[in-house]
């Protein structure tokens, strides 16, 4: 929740446009506001959606908020995979690949998410989503030969995770932390990086573009949590309409619509520029949770979110001759 965009670091770049993205281009002026403003509308879009993912665990439980929200994220990627005429990706091999990215990248860390704001503000949750660049580039620098530590890069790690701690309150024993949420919601933001490594060593150089690779991974997640769900839930006996609505919102608006807008900002600006999403989420998340569900704000919240985003930045930063990398990305967030 994924932070929105794939961090520079993290083990694949997106570096592919969706097709036909790149078949016209408007006039500069026109161009520059377009992508702006759509910009804005994905920052709003993931940014809220952890207080979407707060109000739908108050009518639902958080299977259920994830089952509903996979379902209308695969149903606006259907919609947009045959406007566009593209196709779901064929062999046995592509599509156990992408089941195991939809664990990892979809309906793992959407559940733990949804689990964690049981007991943990919203704000919080969106603080912890923001360490998904400082997990990737720790995993990346393990898993990964091409992507070699530099002094900036592991400062910046060092000083994320310092940011993460005095987010937490180390400093106070944890003091009125919940644990349980807490942690959740910090596995769910390293669960991230973990299928990123993975796409990346499996599905690296697929012929197959994003939407529809996107769009079969939504699809199989959605299909496991239609397998999990009614295990550990039961159905309800009544529907409350604000926490149904906010499933959808965060459906329709967080996961698929969100998708497409950053395809386009990537065809259109690249990767470099629609990566800093990231640094937006926390921001609008901490205040959507503030002003509109009355969440309390330590002090140390918000200080622990500027440290751990610019640990996040310096994490991504590369020397200026370093290898392009080739690869696909499928990208869920937050």
């Amino acid at each position: 929740m994924s932070a929105a965009t794939e961090p520079q670091t993290s083990p694949a770049p997106l570096s592919t446009a969706p097709p036909g993205s790149l078949r016209t281009t408007p006039s500069r002026p026109r161009r520059a506001l377009d992508w702006r403003l759509r910009f804005a509308v994905l920052s709003l879009v993931w940014g809220f959606s952890f207080l979407l993912i707060k109000v739908g665990t108050n009518g639902y439980a958080p299977f259920q908020v994830t089952f509903g929200r996979l379902l209308f994220g695969t149903l606006v990627l259907s919609v947009a995979i045959a406007w566009k005429r593209d196709r779901l990706p064929r062999g046995a091999r592509t599509w156990g690949h992408l089941a195991v990215s939809a664990l990892l990248l979809n309906a793992l860390p959407f559940s733990l998410f949804a689990y964690s704001e049981l007991t943990i503000p919203s704000t919080l949750a969106g603080i912890c989503n923001a360490t998904s660049p400082l997990w990737g580039m720790a995993l990346s620098m393990v898993a990964l030969s091409e992507d070699r530590p530099t002094r900036r890069r592991v400062a910046g790690l060092g000083i994320g995770f310092l940011g993460v701690l005095t987010v937490l309150g180390a400093w106070q024993g944890f003091h009125g932390l919940d644990a349980a949420g807490t942690t959740m919601a910090l596995l769910a933001s390293l669960s991230y990086p973990i299928g990123w490594i993975y796409i990346r060593r499996t599905l690296a150089g697929s012929s197959h573009s994003n939407l529809s690779l996107t769009g079969a991974q939504l699809l199989l997640a959605t299909a496991q949590l239609a397998v999990v769900t009614p295990l550990f839930t039961t159905l309800p006996t009544h529907f409350p309409l604000i926490p149904l609505l906010a499933i959808i919102a965060l459906g329709t608006l967080g996961t698929g619509l969100a998708l497409l807008i950053q395809y386009g900002l990537v065809a259109e600006v690249g990767p470099t520029t629609a990566q800093m999403v990231t640094y937006f989420i926390p921001v609008i998340a901490t205040a959507a949770g503030v002003a509109i569900l009355g969440e309390s704000l330590a002090w140390s919240t918000p200080v622990g979110a500027v440290i751990v985003l610019a640990g996040a930045a310096l994490t991504q930063s590369r020397p200026t001759k370093a290898r392009p990398t080739r690869s696909r990305s499928i990208q869920t967030k937050p």
